[in-house]
């Protein structure tokens, strides 16, 4: 196991109290959504009031962690998204920064009524205006290249578009509610440094430690079902070649890049920028560089024939 990651097995309201207080520079977790969803050796199935009194209980113990600089995203259903909001609002004092919409194609299907295609995943930060993100680290390619532009590309919006990591995927565990690595990434890339300790007290298939070990944080994941903790230990034991999801929009090639110079700069410090975790991709992204630009781009075929070592791309 890494010494940067730690997995607890534990029910997470006992474990969150241990930690010492200011401890946690970002918490992202994925809680029970009370659905009746069966965890293995647990159940979200509470009676309405206690499970916000649990939910109570869990952010109460999350601000507790959180350095004053810190971070908060929480999934959550709809049923009880409001809750969560006015619990963080008014009862804890923390403050709103983003109502991120999780946008997927394809979810539960319906005869009556419409087809959910969305989850919801709230930002609190513990400071209203000190806290940590790293808008560069997580921008979107442009649409087009303009001098004019930030050239490390645009703000991605609260709208997120990133496939469900479907049963047909080569990293699908079995675990119900497995989240894609996509989503994770980029909270972490936003809201943390290198180094700072990331905390999921909610960490099922771990799709949060996967993500701390190859962006260089500190992990704590709390899980309560041993069977979940075994296959987080075996997914941290498995070859990176890639996280399993990534917004389509990061494979984007600006159009106008009709400046030799400048496209070459460009093509480089694209895979540097936002194909960095995703080196499965950067073979996809060159063939879109030499259709859209005629076949004029020998720096492709250097990378391909292999003169140029992804660590020299990224470096």
């Amino acid at each position: 196991m890494d010494k940067e990651l730690t997995i607890i097995c534990g029910d997470a309201l006992e474990e969150m109290a241990k930690l010492p207080d200011k401890s946690i520079n970002l918490i992202a977790t994925d809680p029970p959504y009370n659905l009746c969803k069966n965890y293995g050796n647990n159940s979200d199935n509470l009676e309405f009031e206690e499970y916000l009194d649990f939910t109570r209980k869990w952010l109460r113990e999350a601000k507790r962690l959180l350095a004053d600089d810190g971070s908060l995203y929480v999934f959550m259903g709809m049923r009880y998204i409001s809750y969560v909001y006015s619990i963080l609002e008014k009862e804890l004092g923390m403050f709103f920064n983003s109502w991120i919409t999780w946008f997927y194609t394809q979810g539960i299907g319906k005869i009556k009524g419409f087809s959910p295609r969305h989850d919801d995943i709230l930002l609190f930060t513990k400071h209203p205006k000190n806290f940590v993100f790293n808008l560069d680290n997580v921008r979107i390619p442009q649409k087009y290249y303009r001098s004019i532009n930030n050239m490390r590309g645009a703000n991605p919006g609260n709208v997120w578009e990133f496939s469900h990591v479907h049963y047909c995927n080569k990293n699908r565990k079995c675990h119900p509610t497995q989240k894609p690595e996509g989503l994770f990434e980029r909270m972490i890339l936003a809201s943390s440094n290198e180094g700072d300790t990331v905390l999921d007290p909610f960490l099922g298939s771990g799709t949060l430690l996967r993500v701390c070990q190859q962006t260089n944080r500190q992990g704590i994941g709390i899980e309560i079902n041993p069977e979940y903790i075994e296959m987080t230990k075996e997914r941290l034991s498995e070859k990176f070649i890639g996280f399993d999801s990534i917004d389509e929009r990061m494979k984007r090639l600006p159009s106008d890049l009709n400046d030799k110079n400048i496209r070459e700069e460009y093509i480089k410090n694209h895979i540097k920028w936002f194909l960095k975790n995703h080196p499965d991709v950067i073979d996809e992204f060159l063939s879109q560089v030499k259709t859209k630009y005629n076949n004029k781009i020998e720096y492709c075929n250097n990378i391909r024939n292999e003169q140029m070592t992804f660590a020299d791309i990224i470096k």
